[in-house]
């Protein structure tokens, strides 16, 4: 039983554990921030554009009495809808993210040391080098071979 325990604590405090936990707890906070966008926002303004129809309201009876059992669909066409919008919701977030993400890594990537490959062992070097640190040959550029002056 001891060593049950001290599998499952070694588990537990692997990373990627705690990762996904973090994941989970982040995901439902986000969660309820893209359900109060669709139902506090979102479907008010679709309410306006159809004349304040309440989808949930629709349905078709089958039967006679109170206890006559309905066919919801008005449920369905609004959980459709809420889907949709929750949908587009996170696709535009996730564009701008990767928008962002994008210029800082175009940004980062300008940052970055300029690079060439050595003619001779096929290795990079850096742009401005005038001997390969590799193979120690002297690296031609616009057809002048470059030395070191002493």
């Amino acid at each position: 039983m001891k060593e049950f325990f001290k599998e499952f604590k070694k588990f537990i405090s692997k990373g990627n554990v705690i990762d996904m936990a973090v994941g989970i707890i982040i995901g439902s906070a986000f969660t309820a921030i893209v359900n109060s966008l669709v139902n506090d926002v979102m479907m008010p303004l679709l309410s306006i554009l159809t004349g304040g129809l309440d989808f949930t309201a629709l349905r078709i009876v089958l039967g006679e009495g109170e206890g006559a059992a309905t066919l919801n669909y008005g449920a369905f066409i609004a959980a459709v809808i809420n889907f949709l919008l929750i949908a587009f919701v996170i696709f535009t977030m996730i564009k701008a993210m990767n928008k962002l993400s994008r210029k800082k890594a175009e940004a980062h990537k300008e940052e970055a040391p300029k690079k060439k490959v050595c003619p001779f062992c096929k290795e990079e070097v850096a742009a401005d080098a005038v001997r390969c640190p590799h193979c120690t040959s002297e690296l031609v550029e616009d057809g002048l071979i470059y030395e070191e002056i002493d």
